[in-house]
């Protein structure tokens, strides 16, 4: 009998009968990790009023997860080459569900912060292995299918979360939107630790500690210094050296991540320019997802005045629509290629920020809810064959790597989103409000609708930026198409 070690999970038919319950587990944590990203976003209200803090310093403990990601997420990419993707996937769910227990014992704002780090760092060790793991294990055949599907997951979990968190704060309380990933979590990473192989590749490459510190600063740097910006003024010396020093920082990252042999980002793969085309146009279709998960919460409970859990289910018809639309679009971008639905998706997007620029006091909830779907259809058409473009432009030994830049770009995208929206949000209320405002002004709705104006229809404009290069992307391929053929 052969009892060899197989050479890759393709030659092991205990993995193979196991792949689809494998892909389930990494996908499951795949989606609370990325909706935990979101799901704060409509208890803020609720937290900011029971921990007494203003707008503005709740944001923290939505966009300090985010942060930590942002710092984390290639480190664990490259450990994951180096000790196993599956190692570091398993320590990460661990990690996630012990920071979930403790948010939701945060009585206070530093502890909830701390409780966020602990989540956020177990959350980057799973999103930058997931796409490596199901590559390796499934074969060439599944691949796509498989990668789709975390890519699905990972969009509706970003999306998800104002639907699910209003539900769950409007029965229990918002210590509960974290204390519901430990059951849940625990069922989920009992089952991975049972289906998920033992790592049969790791590398003896040697880790880019430089790169990851200059890294990490940067991001530090610049979001600190964006959100800080809000409390302190843009014309604050201490913002200005905070955005300039992430400026040096970018540039220094880049230069040294070019000129050395085992980078932690593989920043050749941005010369293929429809790789990108497809993740810059992501990253900004997530940083205008984010610009309306962030408002939306205050329009519908504090303008609309709907409670958090009517508020919840008002918001949950972004992902339905997702959920619906996705599978329908990718199925799709098979017979008629992605391109043309990637563009489709962004004027649909297009139209639906427009018409919540628009939104008032007095506008009835069927015709928000309208619009809301309309953002959801859009994300749907757009998010599957644009994940489709990203990894189906690379070569298939890159397709890792492809994977963890392609979760940095979402999380930075989210990110953004929020440090966009907010700041672009204050500053309108304030120049309304002729003094500087970082919250809600009680008894002046208009103040806050003039800024939720201003931002969704900047947001209208960054979608319709990327349907301009969509569509000249789009031109240039049936162009090309049609000389072939001639």
């Amino acid at each position: 009998m052969n009892t060899s070690k197989p050479l890759t999970y393709q030659d092991d038919p205990t993995v193979q009968k196991r792949r689809w319950m494998i892909l389930i587990s990494i996908n499951m944590f795949t989606f609370m990790s990325t909706l935990d990203a979101s799901i704060v976003n409509v208890a803020l209200p609720q937290i900011s009023r029971d921990l007494h803090l203003p707008i503005a310093s709740s944001q923290w403990i939505v966009t300090i997860y985010l942060m930590t990601i942002c710092v984390f997420i290639l480190l664990f990419g490259r450990l994951g080459d180096m000790l196993g993707k599956i190692r570091i996937f398993k320590i990460g769910t661990a990690l996630f569900v012990l920071g979930s227990l403790l948010c939701g014992f945060g009585l206070t704002l530093s502890f909830l912060l701390v409780g966020r780090v602990v989540q956020a760092i177990g959350a980057s060790m799973t999103m930058a292995n997931n796409f490596g793991i199901a590559t390796d294990i499934f074969p060439r055949s599944e691949r796509g299918r498989a990668l789709g599907l975390i890519g699905t997951f990972v969009s509706l979990g970003s999306i998800t979360g104002p639907g699910i968190g209003g539900l769950v704060v409007s029965t229990l309380s918002w210590n509960y939107i974290f204390w519901i990933n430990v059951p849940i979590g625990l069922v989920v990473m009992i089952l991975g630790w049972r289906v998920l192989p033992k790592d049969l590749f790791a590398s003896r490459g040697r880790l880019d500690w430089v790169g990851t510190s200059i890294f990490g600063l940067f991001i530090i740097a610049l979001f600190s210094g964006l959100l800080l910006g809000q409390h302190l003024g843009f014309s604050d010396g201490r913002i200005l050296g905070s955005l300039f020093l992430s400026a040096v920082l970018l540039v220094v990252f880049i230069i040294m991540e070019w000129q050395i042999d085992q980078p932690m980002l593989q920043l050749r793969l941005f010369k293929n320019l429809m790789f990108s085309v497809s993740i810059f146009c992501g990253y900004l279709v997530f940083l205008s997802n984010f610009c309306f998960n962030i408002i939306a919460p205050f329009y519908t409970q504090d303008i609309l005045h709907l409670s958090a859990g009517h508020s919840g289910l008002l918001l949950m018809l972004f992902p339905i629509m997702m959920a619906v639309i996705a599978p329908f679009s990718g199925a799709l971008s098979d017979k008629i290629g992605s391109e043309i639905l990637t563009f489709i998706g962004l004027l649909v997007l297009v139209a639906a920020q427009i018409g919540l620029g628009f939104l008032n006091g007095e506008s009835s909830i069927i015709y928000a809810g309208v619009l809301i779907a309309l953002l959801g259809a859009g994300s749907g058409f757009f998010m599957s064959p644009n994940n489709s473009l990203v990894m189906s432009t690379v070569p298939k030994n890159q397709l890792g790597s492809a994977g963890s830049v392609n979760a940095l770009i979402r999380n930075l995208g989210m990110i953004s989103g929020i440090t966009f929206a907010t700041t672009l949000l204050f500053a309108s209320m304030s120049q309304a409000g002729g003094y500087q405002v970082t919250g809600m002004v009680p008894g002046h709705p208009s103040i806050f609708l003039q800024g939720m104006h201003i931002v969704f229809l900047a947001s209208a404009g960054i979608c319709a930026f990327c349907a301009v290069i969509t569509g000249i992307r789009l031109l240039n391929a049936r162009h090309q198409l049609h000389r072939k053929a001639a």
